[in-house]
């Protein structure tokens, strides 16, 4: 068991992570941003409550900062950390030196990557630069990536925005699919399934997604059939320039 876990903010990624980590019994203190979410919360869990910023900030000993970076910059210099304390970032673009002048004196600080279905585990924390911290919270149902550099963590936040990219492409599928069986809620389930086991069923070791694409893709088949048709459209470079673009964002001092 841990101290007190605080969360500035309690926003769509906050909020998973407060009831993942009050489910296991911790005791956790969310900010009053979000005032609906944050009262769900304290009535959900005994061992949850609902605090001021500051009270927050004063009464744990690890606090994930989980505001929009813009919010960021006008509320945490206002915040009185304390030396010895855990802080825990994860928002995107917000550099590791404005996070150490917004929070000293604490200098435990760590960037981490998450998404909301934490909760239910599986989902791959990309930590920056100390991945041991954040193990003794979540790591029992979700794997932890120590990175290596911030620009390195900058990257995974890239792979992170593919996410929605995917599901951009599997919502064009399910529509095209229920414009020709007339069944949209069938065709969402069939192609949102389809997709989801596959992926849980897969390796996950270097070269697997090669291997499972060459696996199917295989001459004459419609499988290479799509393969082919998104090279050709220009989907597979347009997915590599969007990173591109992003990395770019988030790393400008490493761009040539």
């Amino acid at each position: 068991m841990t101290g007190r876990i605080g969360f500035i903010g309690t926003g769509h990624i906050a909020a998973p992570m407060a009831r993942a980590l009050a489910r296991d019994g911790h005791r956790v203190v969310v900010s009053e941003r979000n005032a609906a979410v944050a009262a769900r919360l304290a009535d959900a869990f005994e061992t949850l409550s609902v605090a001021p910023n500051q009270a927050v900030v004063d009464a744990c000993d690890t606090v994930f900062l989980c505001l929009r970076p813009a919010l960021a910059q006008t509320v945490l210099p206002g915040l009185d950390f304390w030396p010895g304390q855990r802080i825990v970032s994860v928002m995107a673009g917000v550099p590791a030196a404005d996070l150490a002048a917004w929070c000293a004196p604490a200098t435990d600080i760590s960037i981490m990557i998450p998404l909301g279905f934490l909760e239910q585990g599986g989902c791959p924390l990309a930590v920056y630069p100390n991945g041991a911290a954040i193990t003794p919270l979540f790591g029992a149902r979700n794997p932890v990536v120590d990175v290596p550099t911030e620009s390195a963590l900058n990257s995974h936040f890239a792979i992170c925005a593919l996410v929605p990219g995917l599901l951009a492409m599997l919502e064009t599928g399910a529509d095209w699919l229920a414009a020709k069986t007339g069944n949209a809620d069938d065709a969402a389930l069939y192609t949102t399934q389809l997709a989801a086991g596959f992926l849980t069923a897969m390796g996950k070791h270097a070269g697997c997604l090669t291997a499972e694409k060459e696996a199917l893709a295989t001459p004459g088949t419609l499988s290479l059939m799509m393969v082919d048709g998104l090279t050709k459209g220009g989907a597979i470079d347009a997915l590599t320039q969007a990173l591109d673009a992003i990395d770019t964002r988030l790393n400008p001092a490493t761009q040539t």
